[in-house]
């Protein structure tokens, strides 16, 4: 039974949203769908819904955008929490927001249609309900941010891909032009990616060699076998800083930011 101070607390409504990048046409583009509900109803809205009692938000998170898309194993990163109680007019609704990267010819055409849900390019969106474009600001910072450090695309581009497909995509995220030749250089430098021997055609007569994102546990091998004196050493800065992010979380001295 619930202590007494559970029951005596005001009740909230816990919702998520996701931000659902894909990749079309050398555009970086955001799935959107008319708001089903009132208010706001019949505007364009992130796709979203509500946190079950049984649920953790990712659980939540990964159900709406398997019921709007038809896909599971989505690749998605929590964004921030949005908690203004004004955000939404409806009722005190505090949102988890998620940014997800899909892949646009894998999704369900048929499950988008009977939800009235459509693409558009990212810098083109039309007006959002509620707080949604500060939650697509922030995740598309937020995949910026990961973009700037690590290799993204995996989820957004298709199994087998050229470089010039990866820096097309990364030109879209960025909105700016990268050196061709020093993108490759930087990229297979990380050591993220497998070269096959088939080639694409399509962008000379000579042929781009098609690539691949390597699974985690190879990219892990192959850090720790160029350089297993570096890997040990991040592995343990890496601890460290983990600990210390722990301690200082648990103490009160830093805390989460709402967007």
């Amino acid at each position: 039974m619930p202590h007494h101070q559970y029951i005596n607390q005001e009740k909230h409504l816990l919702a998520v949203d996701c931000v659902t990048f894909g990749y079309e046409d050398g555009l970086l583009k955001l799935l959107l769908f008319k708001r089903e509900l009132t208010p706001e109803k019949g505007k364009w809205s992130l796709v979203g819904g509500w946190v079950e009692t049984h649920e953790t938000v990712e659980e939540a998170a990964a159900r709406v955008l398997r019921k709007i898309t038809g896909l599971q194993h989505i690749i998605q990163e929590q964004v921030a929490v949005f908690s203004d109680p004004a955000r939404d007019t409806g009722d005190r609704v505090v949102s988890v927001a998620f940014y997800a990267l899909i892949d646009v010819k894998r999704h369900s055409k048929e499950l988008l249609n009977e939800h009235g849900a459509s693409w558009f390019a990212v810098s083109e969106r039309p007006p959002l309900i509620f707080d949604h474009s500060r939650m697509v600001a922030a995740a598309w910072h937020k995949l910026r941010e990961k973009a700037s450090y690590t290799l993204v695309g995996r989820g957004l581009l298709p199994e087998f891909f050229t470089l010039t497909s990866l820096r097309q995509l990364y030109n879209s995220i960025f909105v700016q032009e990268f050196d061709p030749g020093n993108f490759r250089k930087k990229v297979l430098a990380l050591n993220a990616l497998q070269r096959l021997e088939t080639k694409d055609f399509s962008e000379s007569k000579k042929g781009a060699y098609h690539y691949r994102f390597r699974d985690e546990e190879e990219e892990v091998a192959s850090a720790e076998i160029r350089n297993p004196i570096l890997y040990r050493i991040g592995l343990a800065l890496q601890k460290q800083e983990n600990l210390i992010l722990s301690v200082l979380t648990a103490s009160g001295m830093i805390c989460l930011q709402n967007s």
